[in-house]
């Protein structure tokens, strides 16, 4: 694995779990991300990759990241993570926004990560946000039809 892989990885970490305040959240994600980004197939803009950082470190209090994987070839590189904070206010997921349960969230993330020029051009992500808002009481599921 490259060094200049791990080093991506650690200043992605943390910029994510400490995400600079104003015009500096943009200089530090425009350091790390092309512009734009596309994730799962659609383009973001740094602007609004910055604002979908600083969205989530207010959701969730005291955000930590722990690399559980990370397998690099080329310009990919493939980090699986775990990210935890105390759920203080309302956080993006897939099936929208969840209101906050003053609970600590554990959430896994895999990404697929496609680094051009030294920067993240494009990312395919998925994330386990069922399981931990579930662990919560944020969501529940009800029995279907039988």
């Amino acid at each position: 694995m490259a060094e200049r892989d791990d080093d991506l990885v650690t200043r992605l970490f943390q910029l994510w779990d400490d995400v600079p305040e104003g015009e500096g959240a943009i200089t530090a994600f425009r350091e790390l991300y092309a512009d734009p980004v596309r994730i799962n197939g659609v383009d973001m803009t740094v602007e609004q990759l910055a604002e979908r950082a600083r969205r989530t470190s207010a959701a969730l209090a005291g955000r930590s990241t722990q690399l559980l994987s990370q397998v690099s070839n080329g310009d990919r590189t493939a980090v699986a993570f775990r990210m935890t904070g105390r759920h203080v206010g309302p956080l993006d997921t897939p099936l929208g926004l969840a209101a906050a349960t003053g609970e600590v969230l554990t959430v896994d993330v895999i990404d697929l990560l496609l680094v051009t020029d030294g920067r993240i051009s494009e990312i395919f992500m998925t994330a386990d946000y069922l399981g931990a808002l579930g662990r919560a009481g944020a969501v529940r599921l009800t029995a279907g039809p039988s």
